[in-house]
């Protein structure tokens, strides 16, 4: 059975929030390192919200560690679109994995009533102002970002953006 959501002080529900796993410290980034972030996982806690763990990634059934992918030409909402790809650097289509690890994210959040997702900027799937383009970023959303967003979940990136 489900736990009972918790309350603010004011006596009223507190959503769950949706957080990039490897923000918690997991170690799931696509080369098997974490990317702990002690100042979100504090400024959570002292909200009070509870924090659902997701990373799209290992949810689309990729590994970790894992060969790390760029969009090509375009970002998260050309590739929901159909009309960018994932490649990873030994030129495999991962498309189809993303994009079935954003939208199990998405389930996730609609189950359970994630109104605002916390995600790791830079990422193919979790970028939210800044995508990875080789060595640079570029402006852009992962893939998950952007059907989150588009679903309604307000979406925060964290990380830098250079």
């Amino acid at each position: 059975m489900p736990k009972p959501q918790k309350k603010n002080r004011s006596n009223s529900l507190i959503p769950p929030v949706l957080v990039s796993s490897c923000l918690l410290g997991v170690c799931c980034r696509y080369d098997g390192s974490g990317a702990l972030d002690r100042q979100l996982i504090g400024r959570l806690q002292r909200d009070g919200s509870p924090i659902i763990p997701v990373c799209p990634e290992q949810l689309g059934g990729l590994p970790t560690p894992r060969p790390p992918a760029e969009i090509e030409h375009g970002d998260g909402h050309t590739v929901l679109a159909g009309e960018a790809r994932l490649i990873d650097a030994h030129g495999a289509d991962v498309t189809e994995a993303y994009v079935r690890g954003a939208r199990e994210a998405l389930r996730i959040a609609k189950l359970l009533g994630c109104r605002c997702a916390w995600l790791k900027e830079k990422s193919p799937a979790c970028g939210v102002e800044k995508i990875k383009d080789g060595d640079q970023t570029r402006p852009g959303m992962g893939v998950a970002a952007a059907l989150l967003k588009s679903a309604g979940v307000e979406v925060f990136g964290v990380g830098p953006c250079a």
